[in-house]
């Protein structure tokens, strides 16, 4: 029973500590928005880019609709995403012009950045503060301002990267290959992005538990 119960309340503390939620959080925001992704992939392996495009202006609403409803709030991120992929699908579809859906993904992410950059000047916080400070039980005001708004500006630095790296792929290499590095190799990317800000907010802010004493 004394095993038990140590091993019990070492997976509470585990789970109490700052590096596990921002990693869940992270890891569940990234999988509501790749299946769509992989839907589109598949489309546009098996048939063309103009199907992909329509599997695309489906799914992500559809994947929209059930994150909004199994956490009861909506994702602005995805929420822009979706519309940004609904606007340039739609000019895709009606133009019979790929190049519209290719500069999607970097027209939505420089449109983020200039959002991020704004953000340092106008309003109370800047956005990478508003985006951690969704999940919840976080100690943040260990983190400086100064902080924040330095890495504000790498998020920005990081998109405006993102944006250049799709279209080079898009203009540079065949429609699959681009489709490829779209849900995977950006995606790669923002994981990998996005870990690095966990493990960095997460080395300031502590263990919410050091300081808790154990019976």
């Amino acid at each position: 029973m004394r095993l038990a119960t140590r091993g019990l309340y070492g997976c509470r503390r585990l789970a109490h500590r700052p590096i596990v939620r921002l990693s869940f959080a992270t890891d569940m925001n990234m999988l509501f928005e790749f299946f769509p992704l992989l839907l589109f992939l598949a489309a546009l392996l098996l048939k063309d880019i103009y199907a992909a495009v329509i599997v695309l202006m489906v799914t992500m609403p559809l994947g929209l609709a059930i994150k909004t409803l199994r956490t009861g709030s909506l994702d602005r991120m995805y929420f822009w995403s979706t519309a940004f992929a609904l606007l340039f699908g739609a000019l895709t579809l009606y133009f019979r012009n790929p190049l519209f859906v290719y500069w999607k993904p970097t027209a939505f992410y420089w449109v983020i950045a200039i959002a991020f950059l704004g953000s340092t000047w106008i309003g109370d916080k800047p956005m990478a503060q508003r985006f951690f400070g969704l999940v919840e039980g976080l100690n943040l005001e260990k983190v400086s301002a100064q902080q924040w708004v330095r890495l504000n500006f790498i998020w920005v630095a990081f998109f405006v990267f993102a944006g250049l790296l799709n279209i080079y792929v898009a203009y540079n290499y065949s429609e699959k290959t681009w489709g490829t590095f779209k849900v995977f190799g950006l995606m790669a990317i923002t994981f990998v992005f996005m870990l690095a800000q966990t493990l960095w907010i997460a080395n300031i802010i502590g263990d919410d538990e050091d300081q808790e004493t154990v019976d």
